[in-house]
This record gives C-alpha cells, sequence and structure tokens, in this order.
C-alpha cells in the first residue's frame, strides 16, 4: 500500500468522513445504519489520487471511461431508499465502477453481488475493494441489464446507471418485498424511482431529480 494513499489525506480522512456525515444528515438522510457505512468506507480510497482532497466534497468525480463515482449523498440516498428501515440480506448492484457504493452495501449487507460492463474499470474495484478488506462480495464482468439469475432473489437491486424503461430481466430477480432504486430517463429530466416488488405485482414511486450516465446494454 503506498503511503500516498493512507498519509496525508488519509490522517485526516475520519475528521473529514466525521463532517460529510453531518453534511448528510442536513441534507436529510436519516437511516443512522446507512451514515455509519458511509463513515467507516474511506471514500479518498475509491478516486483517482489527484482528486483524494475532493473525495468528500459533495458533487460526483470522474473516474474515467466515460464514468462516475456518484457523490455521497446520492450514495446515501440510494442505500437508505433499498434500505427501508430492514435489514438487507442479499442485493445487487448494477454499474461497480470504482467500487464504493459496492464497499458502502457491503456494509449494510449480508451478501452483495455487483456486475460491470467495462474490464478496466472492474480491474480499479477490485484493487480498491481489497485494499480496504471488503469481503462477502462477488463481482462479475458482464451486461448488467442480465442481472444475475443464478444468484436471485435479491431483498434489492440498485442501479447506477439512468434507464430509460425498467429492465424486466432485473425486476424478475427481485425478492416479494424487495425495492429496486434506479435512475430513470424521461423528457430531458432523470428521477429516482424505487420500485417494490409485492405479492400482487410492483408499485413504483418517482423521487429526487438526479443525474447518473446512461446505461448502456453489452460488455466493453
Amino acid at each position: 500500500m503506498s503511503s500516498s494513499r493512507h498519509g496525508g489525506i488519509g490522517m485526516t480522512s475520519q475528521r473529514t468522513r466525521l463532517r460529510m456525515i453531518e453534511r448528510l444528515r442536513g441534507q436529510g438522510i436519516r437511516d443512522e445504519v446507512v451514515l455509519a457505512a458511509l463513515s467507516e468506507v474511506p471514500r479518498h480510497i475509491f478516486v483517482d489520487e489527484a482528486l483524494a482532497s475532493r473525495a468528500y466534497d459533495d458533487f460526483a468525480l470522474p473516474l474515467g471511461f466515460g464514468q462516475t463515482i456518484s457523490s455521497p449523498y446520492i450514495v446515501a440516498r440510494m442505500s437508505e431508499l433499498a434500505r427501508s428501515g430492514g435489514t438487507l440480506g442479499k442485493v445487487l448492484e448494477i454499474g461497480t465502477g470504482c467500487g464504493y457504493q459496492t464497499a458502502v452495501l457491503a456494509r449494510l449487507a449480508k451478501e452483495v453481488y455487483s456486475v460491470e460492463r467495462l474490464a478496466p474499470l472492474l480491474a480499479k474495484a477490485r484493487r480498491h475493494l481489497r485494499e480496504v478488506r471488503i469481503a462477502h462480495i462477488r463481482l462479475r464482468h458482464g451486461d448488467g441489464l442480465l442481472g444475475m439469475p443464478e444468484a436471485a432473489p435479491f431483498d434489492a437491486v440498485i442501479m447506477s446507471a439512468a434507464a430509460t424503461h425498467v429492465p424486466e430481466t432485473l425486476l424478475e430477480q427481485l425478492n416479494v418485498g424487495g425495492r429496486m432504486v434506479l435512475p430513470m430517463a424521461s423528457n430531458r429530466e432523470q428521477r429516482l424511482c424505487v420500485i417494490e416488488r409485492t405479492m400482487q405485482g410492483y408499485t413504483e414511486k418517482k423521487m429526487d431529480q438526479v443525474k447518473f450516465v446512461p446505461l448502456l446494454p453489452g460488455v466493453g
């Protein structure tokens, strides 16, 4: 482990993280379990070293390959919506990215399955997650639209790219009582959408306005 990753910003990261948590409370995040998870994950490990000093600011940062790491608020909000005050067994994440949301989910769920379509990005995520010693996760290079049917059903599905329609294949992998949290794009705006599977079918709620990269099929 390089000293530059764990020295410098690392020396103040706990204090910086606590400031981030207070800001998230002020922004309306109420789930203390989610806030505790974010306070424990060193976000600066997951961004390029040149951006490490901005890791705890509340905006998305570039990861390369046309992708971004979501802002702390969005990570907290999506996690809070997925948890809905309950416990999570198995969670499916579509779009591993740099692995930060994966690491937060690993603090909230017994098992985390994550799919990333870009091989170089997945390799980065693997390195980051090893560095912070995150266990009980399974990463896959693949098309996120297919999910992981062999590991289904899931208590929650979180998607970190904007869809124009809800993928049926992923809905089918939800447990009854499970929730899918995803950004939906329509009429030039995106909103977080929460879909819950019930015994009778599915319910859908539109939430915060957001900005995500578009969901793409296939692998790269």
